[in-house]
């Protein structure tokens, strides 16, 4: 029989940047990733892409969601064929995360475990909040306890856990109550009970580190109360002392420019990452709805023929990053050497493509200023292209701007299909139609014509006339021919930066929501 390993990874409260790295690596490593409903999935960006993934979490009284007992069961078997899984769990796996658990059932199964510890809700949670778990002249003692009590019979009033309550309302230190909101008014009543002052100060924190962290601060007699009437529910952390009160004083998370707005980014999953990264930076919660994914294209033997030859090319133009990996994969398939290239000029348009050559020790003769094909075409002004051999491994469909202007020139262009721009396979459609008919999308981040294209052609032109309207959700575009796509579509364009990076269409997008306030 094959034996496998199983990592019990801690996932973090929310915010995908707080997966340690020993987490990232066994994601990235793993066959099989086994992961709670609450999971950020933007740290599924860190699997491979032919890693199996199932979501076993879910509300109480999901059809879908697998008992405790399916689920060490799954990890057994997949762990049994020789495969590597991951199981990545909400906050730390050993604290109320039922980790253990599954360690004892792999141990008695015979199936190699560890244990990658997390950054617990408890602790993190509270200080995104900006609400400490200790401080010295508040409380130097930090009791976690869990709210969470097995589910009543039906119909009946959710109770408090059975804990010691005497102790807890008595210990003059922190009380941290994770998984306690459906039995928030029992919890603060049995304190109450047990002699903790009405008056001792009390926060609830909803969806703590992501975006749409909300807090209420009360008393432990009000909280309940006061909660219910500001909706606020599970997840969430409940913290009782006085340190609560120091919250006014470092509270910082909120004050960040794009806390609680929602920005969706259509880019592909696998080059998100810099935009999200930045637009989480100002506070925002990143919704990813990748509207292409970047497939071989349909004429392969072409590509392989133009990449044999590349070194008989007077110069090759890259149009983006993915034409740039497209290429270099074949390349170095072909077990070519890169020395080959030695006599030919490289063009790179925009930094990120002239960023994605560097990363393979190559560095552009020409990155013109202006990041589209009308640039390069400026750029190469005062060149005599006349007998010139370009190649321009580009994707499928890209304009004819470039080819035209170097034939009108006299230059020899051959013209190849790297990559093709297709519409992804897992869109969730329905989920993006749903916020944004709830107005709860606060912009789009266009990065292409092709996502620009796609995005309609998935969400239907009508639909999205309908729903992406009076700049409400804010439609940002790279650059100018990006943003020409888009109001050939019917999109106003709101945000359009001068420099077409990443970085620059992030900078752009922070600056207008903030002017435009709520």
């Amino acid at each position: 029989m094959m034996s496998g390993r199983v990592y019990l990874v801690g996932a973090g409260p929310g915010d995908p940047g707080l997966l340690t790295l020993r987490g990232q690596r066994c994601l990235a490593a793993a066959d099989v990733v086994v992961h709670d409903d609450l999971v950020s999935r933007r740290l599924l960006e860190h699997a491979r892409p032919d890693a199996e993934v199932i979501a076993v979490g879910g509300a109480h009284g999901d059809p879908a969601r697998l008992d405790q007992a399916e689920i060490e069961r799954l990890l057994v078997a997949r762990a049994t064929s020789g495969k590597t899984v991951v199981r990545l769990k909400n906050g730390d796996p050993f604290l109320f995360g039922r980790g253990a658990e599954e360690a004892e059932a792999l141990g008695r199964a015979g199936v190699p475990f560890e244990v990658v510890p997390g950054v617990s809700a408890a602790l993190a949670v509270p200080a995104y909040a900006g609400i400490p778990a200790t401080h010295r002249d508040h409380a130097s003692l930090v009791t976690i306890a869990t709210g969470h009590q097995a589910r009543p019979a039906a119909g009946a009033e959710p109770t408090a856990p059975a804990l010691p309550w005497a102790e807890l309302a008595r210990q003059r230190g922190t009380l941290v109550f994770v998984m306690g909101m459906r039995q928030l008014p029992a919890i603060m009543a049995k304190l109450l009970e047990h002699g903790l002052a009405g008056a001792t100060p009390a926060a609830a924190v909803e969806r703590g580190t992501t975006g749409r962290q909300r807090t209420v601060v009360a008393t432990v007699a009000t909280l309940a109360e006061r909660v219910a009437a500001a909706e606020l529910g599970p997840p969430a952390v409940v913290v009782v002392g006085s340190v609560v009160g120091v919250r006014e004083r470092v509270r910082w998370f909120e004050e960040r420019p794009l806390f609680g707005r929602r920005v969706v980014v259509t880019r592909p999953r696998a080059q998100a990452g810099e935009l999200a990264r930045l637009l989480e930076d100002a506070g925002a919660e990143v919704i990813l709805f990748p509207t292409i994914a970047i497939a071989p294209p349909r004429d392969p033997a072409a590509l392989e023929r133009a990449v044999a030859g590349a070194a008989q090319q007077d110069w090759i133009v890259f149009t983006s990053p993915n034409g740039v990996r497209v290429f270099f994969e074949v390349f170095a398939r072909q077990e070519r050497d890169v020395r080959e290239l030695a006599t030919v000029r490289l063009a790179a348009i925009g930094p990120e493509t002239a960023a994605e050559l560097g990363r393979r020790h190559l560095r552009a003769d020409t990155v013109p200023a202006e990041y589209r094909a009308e640039g390069l075409i400026a750029a190469l002004a005062g060149e005599d292209l006349r007998g010139r051999r370009f190649l321009l491994p580009r994707a499928a469909g890209a304009r004819a701007v470039l080819p035209q202007a170097l034939t009108a020139r006299g230059a020899r262009v051959e013209e190849v299909v790297a990559y093709d721009a297709v519409l992804p396979g897992e869109a969730d459609v329905a989920g993006l139609g749903a916020a944004l008919a709830a107005r709860a999308v606060d912009a789009i981040a266009f990065t292409s014509s092709s996502t620009v294209r796609n995005f309609v052609t998935l969400l239907g032109a009508e639909q999205v006339r309908r729903l992406v309207c009076d700049g409400r959700p804010a439609v940002a575009c790279i650059g100018p021919v990006t943003a020409e796509t888009a109001r050939g579509a019917g999109l106003v364009v709101a945000v359009e930066p001068r420099a077409y990076t990443a970085p620059a269409l992030a900078a752009a997008l922070i600056e207008h929501l903030r002017a435009r306030g709520s």
